[in-house]
């Protein structure tokens, strides 16, 4: 069974990415478990920039298979905001919370129709010994006027899918990770890491 190093400290990802690739015959490990630190800026201007930046670093550290990726949210009326700096939106530190609130607060005055976005998410796979990879994936969705729900992390709370009448955040695991931007890349993933497993 082939290790594969997780590149991030996200524990949502962590879990969201052990529940999408858990039946490959591989094993996820993550800088944690293996006592790394390597510390990556996410200096790109794009998500592919960034994913490839810490999958890159992470697969040099460790001589493993790493994956990481980039990922954000880009509302149509903030012109693609906050887009790359989703994660630092309401500053270098802030919280889930912080990143929420200042996002309502951009959007005050908006009405329903016009709060359409986008969930978008690069997966860089990249090892020591082979060359790298990139798989991307989209999701669709409008901002509610106020947080719905337990689940996920990030912007989940604040994400709606028309079609399902909820927020990510309201969604139960398997049915995120069926439909959710992350899903969609992995998807791609999945399969690099079946033929690299080999």
């Amino acid at each position: 069974m082939r290790t594969v190093l997780l590149a991030t400290s996200n524990a949502g990802k962590v879990q969201e990415y052990r529940s999408l690739l858990g039946d490959l015959n591989v094993a996820i490990v993550t800088p944690a478990d293996l006592g790394l630190s390597a510390t990556v800026e996410e200096s790109g201007e794009s998500y592919e920039e960034n994913a490839k930046l810490k999958a890159s670093a992470y697969a040099s550290v460790s001589g493993l298979v790493a994956l990481a990726d980039d990922s954000g949210l880009e509302v149509d009326a903030l012109a693609g905001e906050p887009g790359v700096k989703s994660a630092r939106f309401a500053g270098p530190e802030a919280a889930d919370a912080d990143n929420v609130k200042l996002l309502l607060t951009r959007l005050d005055g908006v009405p329903w129709a016009g709060r359409t976005a986008h969930f978008k998410c690069v997966i860089a796979v990249a090892g020591p010994e082979s060359r790298l990879h990139l798989c991307r994936g989209e999701c669709d969705g409008i901002i509610t006027f106020e947080p719905r729900g337990e689940g996920g992390f990030g912007y989940d709370p604040v994400f709606y899918i028309a079609e399902l009448g909820k927020t990510m955040a309201e969604l139960p695991p398997t049915v995120k990770n069926r439909l959710s931007h992350r899903a969609r890349a992995a998807q791609t993933a999945r399969t690099i890491l079946e033929k690299l497993a080999d």
